[in-house]
């Protein structure tokens, strides 16, 4: 019950304003925290509702899918057997053993996490009951964090708290802000290219684009392979690649910088890493995790004196600011060493 615990934390910053919004009409913070959760419940029903249409329609084809990638493998057998030499039997064997406990391991996870109605129907519950918890016993949270840390960073508890609940909030709305405007610019692209389940699609590329790298390549082969399955053209095949790649660049380079902000930058190389012990510890829900903790802990380590070097590891900043200190022996002084401060340097 982790992971419901984690995404009811970031659930809760997100609803926090909204909390703080009825308590300011004098809302009892119960009634308002129901209330929030409520509001925040209702908008996911109506988004799961709105593409119930779609999921429902691909799943039922998911036979006829399967269907036709394995007569595009066979396509790409033959052609790999004439282009390479290399046999139908040679490349099963190959395929087979680099995939096989990735394969087994998949499909156990999937039938557990996405097939079974009621670990999603608990799953859902047990979320947005530690949400409304978390909200409702907020003040305590804070004073326990407080009472805990005030011994070893007096004086800074309290800065360090709100500006991390006002960063981390800023960041998670802008996170899903961003995440909308993609999914709805991936889905319109989608429908004027034509190509089957383009809303849904839209959506699932739209919620891969927040793993730098990974996402959008994961987004693009997975796109190109259901469409593939359809009687797709090639020209719709590469207006996919196109339209996808472009998206991503605008939001890579104007929509990212301006709408999540640059308080909080994070190197493709930690990214990686944290998707992929995410991915391990917890599987699926453990790669979209991995992004707001390693968040979570760059606003922490770059608020304590102690843990800033930390901080310059997880970010993106390539030129710091490091000054340098000298110490020039003074040999008509031997006790008294001279410190000379050098101007700023910085580190490319």
């Amino acid at each position: 019950m982790l992971v419901p615990l984690y995404f009811a934390v970031l659930i809760s910053i997100l609803l926090l304003p909204l909390t703080n919004f009825f308590e300011r009409w004098h809302i009892h913070r119960a009634l308002a925290a129901i209330l929030a959760v409520l509001l925040g419940l209702f908008a996911i029903v109506l988004i799961i509702y709105l593409l119930s249409a779609q999921i429902v329609a691909f799943l039922n084809d998911i036979p006829a899918i399967k269907i036709h990638l394995a007569e595009h493998y066979k396509t790409f057998q033959h052609w790999v057997e004439n282009r390479f030499n290399v046999s139908a039997t040679q490349q099963s064997l190959l395929v087979n053993n680099a995939t096989s406990g990735l394969q087994d391991s998949g499909i156990v996870y999937i039938k557990e996490t996405f097939f079974t109605l009621t670990s999603i129907l608990a799953f859902i519950l047990f979320t947005f009951i530690y949400a409304f918890l978390i909200l409702y016993y907020r003040q305590i949270i804070k004073s326990f964090l407080f009472a805990v840390f005030k011994n070893t960073h007096k004086g800074n508890v309290d800065a360090v708290m709100d500006g991390t609940q006002q960063v981390l909030k800023n960041y998670m709305a802008g996170l899903l802000i961003e995440m909308v405007i993609v999914s709805t610019c991936n889905a319109v692209l989608f429908l004027i290219i034509g190509i089957k389940y383009a809303i849904f699609l839209g959506v699932l590329t739209g919620v891969l684009n927040i793993l730098p790298f990974i996402g959008i390549y994961s987004g693009m082969i997975f796109t190109a392979l259901i469409t593939l399955t359809t009687a797709a053209s090639m020209s719709q095949i590469a207006w996919i690649f196109i339209g996808l790649w472009s998206i991503h660049f605008v939001d890579s380079n104007f929509l990212m910088p301006r709408i999540v902000g640059s308080k909080v930058k994070i190197n493709a190389l930690i990214t990686m890493l944290g998707a992929i012990s995410g991915g391990l510890l917890l599987g699926v829900p453990g790669v979209f995790l991995a992004l707001p903790t390693i968040a979570i802990l760059k606003i922490l380590f770059d608020r304590i004196d102690e843990l800033k070097p930390w901080g310059i590891l997880l970010g993106d900043d390539t030129r710091v600011i490091v000054k340098k200190k000298i110490f020039n022996l003074n040999m008509r002084s031997p006790g008294k060493p001279t410190i000379i401060t050098e101007p700023s340097g910085e580190i490319d």
